[in-house]
């Protein structure tokens, strides 16, 4: 793929990208061109600088003003887009003014900066770009060229899609808009149609998923208690890299992660109602790999691009497969290989329709649920 500007080459470069992934290849020509963008993929697999390569090589440099917003659901994500954003800006020999617009910051200053000049992207949160260009108009994002909403079935989750709608009807009505996220959920799909035009649907999910390297097993649990006996067992058997275990409500997240540091393991919560100076704390720890279990629900991972993730334990199965998929796909990164445990009870049949249609390996100890498939050449009892 050919860039039509040195600097985005040269940022490239320096990156150490040797391929394009699936998603980029996917997106980026016809985002340079323009057209409305659907992106469905999970986290690492690029998605960031699908939408990032599109935008700087519209953005016109002599022009400063507001030509690209992108609204992230989390401080944490867009400060992750601004560091990413900037790091293609600096291999340019004219200044970009990229500014990050998120809770925390001096609203007066914010906006006494913003009447002297404008930024020419944005990166920030839905609520906090929504006041600075609706409710105080001093962010002038009516001329840009491009929206982007990463992140939006977290987003829609939160609660921000009315303020997502609010911005976008806000912009130019023949604004380049891309979406992108890991699940497109059917509450989100009437914003899809009322706000994008013609747009091009990409979703690589399950392709992502069938070309790692991972070694699906499921194991039979009938109590709750067992599954907390299994977990255990697993940590006195295997001593993994960095597991990510996977809960559907905080109060697990909290109990096993107690539970697991007990037991002498090094091990933290990661969920919607821990703070955000103690998640990003939490989160250096992660990274700099002082610890080996991180107990997470959905919406509070999101985001979590870690590498060297070598089990994914679904203590609890999702009810929608597709969040399988987001799950077990932060392992097996790089040409590594990444093993998914996963706990199944009766209720859970339709994660082996999902595995036996996509045609996705997996092993399974126990019994499976009667209205699963039984294909005994799958089955270990």
């Amino acid at each position: 793929m050919q860039f039509s500007k040195t600097y985005i080459a040269n940022a490239v470069q320096a990156l150490g990208f040797t391929d394009f992934t699936d998603v980029q290849r996917a997106v980026i020509p016809d985002a340079i061109r323009g057209r409305d963008i659907v992106a469905c993929s999970q986290t690492g697999s690029g998605k960031t600088h699908a939408f990032l390569i599109p935008i700087f090589s519209r953005l016109v440099e002599r022009e400063h003003r507001v030509q690209a917003v992108i609204v992230s659901p989390t401080r944490e994500l867009a400060s992750q887009l601004l560091d990413a954003a900037r790091q293609i800006a600096a291999h340019a020999e004219e200044p970009i003014d990229i500014r990050l617009y998120s809770g925390g910051q001096d609203r007066h200053q914010e906006i006494e900066r913003l009447k002297k000049s404008q930024p020419m992207i944005v990166i920030g949160t839905p609520g906090k770009i929504k006041d600075l260009a609706i409710n105080a108009n001093v962010l002038k994002i009516h001329r840009a060229e491009t929206i982007v909403i990463d992140e939006a079935d977290m987003a829609l989750d939160i609660g921000f899609l009315p303020d997502i709608e609010s911005i976008v009807s806000t912009t130019k009505n023949d604004a380049q808009l891309m979406v992108f996220s890991a699940t497109i959920p059917e509450s989100l799909k009437p914003f899809l149609r009322r706000s994008t035009r013609h747009a091009k649907e990409v979703s690589l999910e399950d392709k992502s998923l069938g070309s790692l390297a991972i070694d699906h097993r499921f194991f039979r649990v009938d109590t709750p208690a067992e599954k907390d006996k299994r977990l255990m067992a697993f940590t006195r058997e295997t001593s993994p890299y960095l597991a990510l275990v996977f809960v559907n409500q905080k109060a697990d997240a909290d109990r096993l992660a107690t539970m697991l540091y007990q037991a002498g393991k090094q091990a933290i919560a990661l969920h919607g109602d821990v703070p955000a100076r103690k998640r990003k704390q939490l989160l250096r720890r992660i990274h700099n790999l002082d610890v080996q279990y991180v107990v997470a629900t959905d919406m509070a991972s999101r985001g979590l691009d870690i590498e060297g993730i070598s089990h994914i334990i679904n203590y609890d199965l999702p009810v929608d497969m597709n969040f399988y998929v987001h799950r077990v796909g932060r392992t097996a990164r790089m040409g590594h290989s990444g093993t998914a445990i996963s706990y199944f009870t009766d209720r859970d049949g339709h994660v082996f329709h999902y595995m036996e249609k996509h045609r996705i390996a997996y092993t399974v100890k126990g019994t499976k649920p009667k209205n699963a498939p039984q294909d005994k050449r799958r089955m270990k009892r």
